[in-house]
């Protein structure tokens, strides 16, 4: 006989509180502590200059991740907004392109389109809820420059197909990595761009095949042409606000520098003539602050830990709610490279998934039901309704009406139906890393519960 649920009245599974999704933010203290408060010792607060020479958090911060992420450069920015715009503006994104984005992911990652002048074209998820390459394919005209790749909800996008389809037709990839800092991707196809040869053989940790270079596993923003990441609150690794670009094209890093700060401090002699056309042209101000670069800089040394904590977590759920039946799991493009920052399960059909996600709630269980058409939120293309209705800052309707494109781009609300369908049938669960074994084991109780109920 099952358990009374607690929603009819019975007693609920989980009794300990609800862990807020903050894995970096909850985790702050004496190291980030340390490093701003060596900031306002010096007062050296601008990355390029104080009143004494002292090294720059921020040039560390770039230092230490590019190490991290295992490219040739990083950049630090304010935002994964600006870090998007910044890799937009350095591909050559502009005026008359289109730039493929799935239709599940944050609204700055296609309000980053617009903001370099470009026009986003809505691309389906497939069951992985990343973007689906073959409607990815399928949407590529003449007028393609780019593809922003999402890792959303800290899971890998099927970057095999997308750097093969993007080698194919000639179009830059820029990896969106916001959700998913740390993740890490093992390429089944050596031939897609990549210059990546055959596995190492006697690595015996990821770190160290990560710095094979054999190796054909990398961290997540290590395989497009140009790549973002966030530093925002919710995120793994947070400062509260900030974005880092990463990239091993020399060009992409000046032009994204450029872009990133009109002063050009950035340059050897801020007021000397372009070293190659194209290295100079006017920008905007997306420095990073001194204090935001020590909090970030803190948080970097702490991802790995937290990675390790939410993936030993998520596993230790799953492990016990994986033979239910009716329950399926939203499918995963490397297993091994998820950040595990969420669980997302499918519901059978969709007309369950808002009574299951309240039957968890009030067994005392953070679930959430991906996508509901009377609440709107921002991660969901159909709830984008200034762009659905191509709205613009000012009368003349820019880019929709550039004559550069010469095009009349149409969206709907049920333009990707295959993506509104798999998100009405998902809810995901967060994976704090801070939660506790029996925070685990009563989750994992209260979807058995829940699913011997109504399953």
């Amino acid at each position: 006989m099952n358990e009374k649920l607690a929603i009819d009245g019975g007693p609920k599974a989980k009794t300990t509180k609800t862990i807020p999704m903050y894995p970096g933010g909850m985790e702050i203290g004496d190291e980030e502590r340390k490093e701003v408060l060596e900031v306002l010792d010096r007062k050296y607060l601008f990355r390029y200059y104080g009143p004494e020479d002292f090294p720059s958090k921020v040039r560390q911060l770039e230092l230490d991740f590019a190490d991290l992420i295992g490219t040739k450069h990083a950049l630090a920015v304010n935002s994964c907004t600006s870090a998007l715009i910044s890799s937009l503006v350095a591909v050559g994104v502009g005026p008359g392109d289109e730039v493929l984005v799935p239709g599940y992911t944050f609204f700055a990652s296609a309000a980053s389109i617009l903001g370099a002048k470009a026009i986003p074209i809505i691309v389906e998820v497939d069951d992985s809820l990343t973007i689906d390459p073959r409607d990815m394919e399928a949407k590529i005209t003449d007028k393609t420059k780019a593809v922003i790749a999402v890792h959303m909800r800290g899971a890998p996008c099927d970057l095999d197909s997308i750097m093969a389809i993007a080698k194919k037709h000639g179009i830059k990839v820029i990896e969106d990595v916001a959700q998913a800092c740390g993740g890490t991707y093992r390429m089944r196809n050596a031939d897609c761009g990549m210059r990546i040869e055959n596995p190492g053989e006697g690595t015996k940790d990821l770190n160290s095949e990560l710095r094979n270079p054999k190796s054909q596993i990398r961290r997540l923003g290590g395989f497009g042409d140009i790549n973002a990441f966030s530093l925002q609150y919710h995120k793994i690794i947070t400062s509260g606000e900030g974005g880092i670009v990463t990239t091993n094209d020399p060009m992409l890093y000046d032009r994204a520098q450029a872009y990133h700060d009109t002063a050009a401090c950035w340059r050897p002699d801020r007021y000397g003539l372009p070293r190659y056309e194209g290295e100079v042209f006017p920008g905007v101000n997306f420095r990073m602050s001194e204090l935001t670069g020590a909090v970030a800089l803190a948080q970097v040394r702490k991802l790995d830990g937290l990675l390790a904590r939410m993936r030993a977590n998520k596993k230790r759920i799953k492990d016990q709610i994986s033979d239910l039946p009716g329950l399926t799991f939203r499918r995963l493009n490397d297993p091994e490279g998820d950040t595990a920052i969420t669980l997302v399960m499918f519901m059978p059909d969709s007309s369950i998934t808002a009574r299951f996600s309240e039957a968890l709630q009030a067994e005392g269980i953070g679930a959430e039901c991906i996508f509901d058409k009377g609440i709107p939120d921002w991660h969901v293309y159909a709830h984008w309704k200034h762009i659905i209705e191509k709205v613009s800052a000012t009368s003349e309707g820019c880019p929709y009406t550039c004559p550069f494109y010469g095009k009349e781009v149409e969206y709907s609300q049920d333009m990707c139906p295959n993506t509104l369908a798999y998100l009405s049938r998902s809810i995901q669960i967060d994976i704090p890393p801070q939660m506790t074994d029996d925070d685990c084991d009563m989750i994992a109780k209260g979807v058995r519960k829940v699913a011997g109920a109504m399953l």
